[in-house]
């Protein structure tokens, strides 16, 4: 017999399943249900169209930018455009050598391989994907020492499409070999956010009025995954409240009881501005120093907290460190006339 403990073990898994197969289903299937990124999607199109006519791979591509922007959305329909097989990893899964060894050498010709977090690749493993990626080659070295030999295993044509948050991380010997373009996702319109949320509503079977949508779009970072788990969570809101579809009503409420502000601000965001303004005197203060005083690591701050409020234009970085500005005392109703006395 099963435990209680095994039973909320199983629960919590199920729902995590489910959750995921639900994020998979708002993915867009095809190109004319990918919404934003106009320019890159232009220039994609003819990558795919012309490496199809020559019946070979497209050059190997690199996306970066914010978290859930689309990048791996887009990997997807590559491969579906092309009628290509894709295999995903990371680069924290790919520890040793022998890892990239075994997905390289199970690819079929015309195969690609999406990799998410690239800058996380240890520079060992870095090595090995050069000629992998240039001469479709896997150099190998077998045994150790005086005994130690290289065997070089010839790789079908296949295409490397990677992603990452921080590209100042690669190596320039790895971005270089992106052939086929290097491409900046760029935060999205509140019009086109709205846009991925009305989709999204109607594939989750939800009515959802315009000013519903237009207010989970403004509060969403301009971030399309942001905007649908605020959409998945306002509908949650809705239906325990008894309403059939998600009114303006119900959207301020659910993103209210998520301490989500008018401007997409979260309980974190605030405190790390609070902080500033209040321990600080508004900076100029050192990362490291910010980080220890919000219980923050520091790439935390960094990757997650900040683009978002530099976007705003509520921090500013500095060479003596960030400092909040003008519109974040207005943001939290602060005088700057306090941080003069202090």
């Amino acid at each position: 017999m099963s435990s209680p403990q095994n039973n909320n073990l199983n629960n919590v898994k199920s729902a995590a399943s489910l959750d995921k197969a639900l994020d998979q289903t708002l993915r867009p299937q095809k190109w004319d249900e990918y919404i934003g990124q106009e320019m890159i999607k232009k220039n994609l199109r003819i990558l795919i169209q012309a490496a199809s006519e020559r019946k070979e791979s497209i050059e190997h591509l690199l996306f970066y930018g914010p978290a859930g922007l689309g990048k791996t959305t887009l990997a997807l329909l590559i491969a579906k455009e092309l009628g290509a097989q894709i295999k995903t990893t990371s680069g924290p899964a790919i520890e040793r050598v022998g890892d990239l060894a075994s997905i390289l050498t199970n690819l079929s010709p015309g195969d690609i391989l999406f990799i998410d977090e690239v800058h996380r690749l240890n520079k060992t493993i870095e090595e090995v994907l050069y000629p992998a990626m240039e001469s479709r080659s896997l150099d190998i070295i077998i045994g150790k020492g005086p005994s130690a030999r290289s065997i070089q295993l010839e790789l079908p044509p296949f295409t490397l499409i990677a992603a990452t948050t921080r590209v100042a991380m690669l190596s320039s010997p790895l971005r270089s070999r992106f052939s086929g373009g290097t491409f900046r996702l760029e935060f999205y319109t509140n019009e086109e956010v709205k846009k991925i949320i009305t989709r999204s509503a109607g594939i989750l079977g939800m009515e959802i009025s315009g000013d519903s949508a237009e207010e989970i779009a403004k509060r969403s970072r301009y971030t399309p995954r942001i905007a649908n788990h605020f959409l998945k969570r306002c509908r949650d809101f809705a239906q325990v409240h008894g309403g059939s579809g998600i009114d303006l009503n119900f959207a301020k409420k659910a993103l209210d009881l998520m301490e989500i502000d008018e401007l997409g601000l979260n309980n974190h965001d605030r405190r790390i501005l609070n902080i500033l303004i209040e321990k600080f005197k508004g900076g100029p203060v050192g990362l490291q120093t910010l980080a220890a005083a919000t219980s923050e690591d520091e790439a935390t701050i960094e990757d997650v907290y900040e683009p978002f409020l530099l976007q705003l234009g509520f921090i500013e970085r500095t060479p003596r460190g960030r400092v909040a500005t003008e519109n974040a005392y207005k943001h939290l109703g602060q005088s700057q006339i306090q941080k003069n006395l202090l």
